[in-house]
């Protein structure tokens, strides 16, 4: 095995504090004359197809321009902010009201402290292929990296879409609820040639019963947004099927749940039906009616997925919101989430044999957050192959806390143990951030390595060709093929 050595550029002609260190090389965490091969004959080029991401579709249709660094890069970045928090650094700076600048200047101050977490590597990976800026980030660099990216990000290729395409994103899937009018998708998708861009249906919020205010107001919403009195169950069914209906017609093929357990102790239509009327009357249900009505519409989202030959994504086990204070104070979705501990292999088992009993099972693609659930999932998904499609079920990429080396690692690992690495469908950004997509040659670096470190220890053959294409079509045509998405017309 020939093992290469690190290529570390030291650069003596900038002054200490700015000296850059590029350890972002062209060979970055290729450790092997094979991973290197692998990587950049055979992934490096291949497009994007991200089938899971949370970008604001208004921003991509509108080619937003970013005012500066803080605003493409800290904004909404709750990766970014937990790091912020853990070094010290008082709220204003993070979510807070301070300046962009003042933000920068923290975050640089934050990074150095990075050492050993992914931010560390991936804010240089992104500082080089957005900008081309090799200096490592800190307190001293801070003002040349805001300018330099900055004067980048005033020029039309730094604008939403020009980023898409300038890191090869041919197709991108955002996340929305069915109340969205998806104008943002049909604007753009009628007037860019080179860009698909398409809605993922999430219904969680019809499952939030638990909630009746909320849930009701949703109701609402979702009454306005399909034109209907939603005076019953049926109606609402009817509601969402319509919905449902619409974002196919805008070229939707997925569907998404974030849950922290699948749901597979359906009610009865008739129980449904009492429960849905007693909530819309603002009674607070039990733990179990709350169990059962949500097990009663995830049947039936997957009966509408499976219908129209959609893909289900399911994202299972997170922890959200967990400190109450800071809930309240900022809001969801602002990093106090944690990894929970929840059994999630009777409750997805019985979920997917529910629907595999019907015939009614879709194509689905399954999300852990719990390293400890990876041999769960997986063999969950190897339960329920079938109807001669390829890898039908999917054990999904690592995902959220998982998303870093080890947790990468991890994932291919226990798909390849189990199933078909093969015919896995690879990366998603799963990403409010347009500084994301250099998560997917994260991704394929890491995958190059591991299969070169099996080819270079005798473990797979040194063909290069044959499991090159493999690398290929995971990064790619495996997307391309199992989502069976409308690509660019270019």
């Amino acid at each position: 095995m020939q093992v290469l050595e690190p290529k570390f550029e030291y650069d003596l002609e900038q002054p200490k504090a700015a000296r850059r260190l590029n350890f972002i090389h062209d060979d970055f965490l290729l450790l092997s004359e094979s991973a290197r091969r692998l990587f950049h004959e055979y992934a490096a080029r291949e497009p994007i197809l991200d089938f899971h991401s949370h970008l604001p579709a208004a921003e991509i249709a509108e080619n937003r321009r970013f005012r500066d660094l803080t605003e493409i890069w800290l904004e909404g970045d709750h990766y970014k902010w937990r790091a912020m928090r853990a070094n010290g650094v008082a709220e204003q700076y993070a979510s807070g009201d301070a300046s962009g600048y003042e933000k920068f200047l923290a975050w640089a101050k934050t990074v150095p402290f990075t050492l050993r977490n992914p931010l560390y590597q991936w804010t240089h990976l992104e500082l080089k292929r957005y900008f081309g800026i090799e200096a490592l980030l800190n307190q001293a660099s801070a003002k040349s990296i805001w300018e330099q990216a900055n004067s980048l990000l005033a020029t039309p290729e730094f604008r939403a879409r020009g980023i898409l395409k300038k890191f090869g994103v041919q197709v991108v899937c955002t996340t929305d609820d069915p109340t969205s009018d998806l104008a943002a998708h049909a604007c753009l998708n009628a007037n860019d040639p080179d860009l698909r861009m398409y809605p993922t249906f999430r219904p969680d919020k019809a499952l939030a019963i638990d909630h009746p205010e909320a849930f009701n107001a949703w109701v609402e919403r979702l009454e306005a947004a399909s034109n209907t009195h939603i005076h019953n169950l049926n109606a609402f069914l009817d509601a969402l099927t319509q919905r449902h209906q619409v974002f196919h017609q805008h070229g939707g093929r997925l569907s998404d749940h974030g849950l922290a357990r699948c749901y597979g102790q359906p009610a009865s239509p008739t129980e449904a039906a009492k429960i849905f009327e007693r909530v819309r009357g603002g009674q607070i249900p039990s733990g179990e009616e709350h169990e059962r009505f949500a097990s009663f519409l995830m049947l039936f989202f997957g009966r509408l997925d499976a219908e129209k030959s959609w893909t289900k994504q399911l994202h299972l086990g997170a922890c959200r919101s967990v400190n109450s204070r800071q809930q309240r104070t900022l809001g969801p979705d602002t990093g106090f989430d944690s990894i929970g501990d929840l059994p999630q292999a009777h409750a997805l088992c019985a979920y997917l044999d529910l629907l595999e009993q019907e015939s009614a099972l879709p194509k689905m693609i399954l999300y852990n957050v719990n390293p400890a659930d990876n041999y769960v999932f997986a063999t969950a998904a190897g339960s329920f192959q079938g109807d001669s499609l390829k890898a039908k079920i999917q054990f999904g990429s690592a995902w959220w806390f998982l998303d870093q080396k080890q947790g990468i690692e991890a994932q291919l690992n226990a798909l390849s143990n189990t199933g078909l690495l093969s015919r896995f469908v690879g990366m998603v950004t799963d990403s409010r951030s347009f500084m994301s997509f250099p998560r997917h040659e994260y991704f394929r670096r890491i995958l190059a390595n591991l299969c070169g470190r099996d080819i270079d220890g005798g473990e797979l053959p040194p063909d290069l060709e044959l499991v090159g294409t493999m690398i290929r079509n995971i990064s790619f045509n495996n997307a391309r093929e199992y989502l069976a998405l409308e690509m660019p017309r270019k």
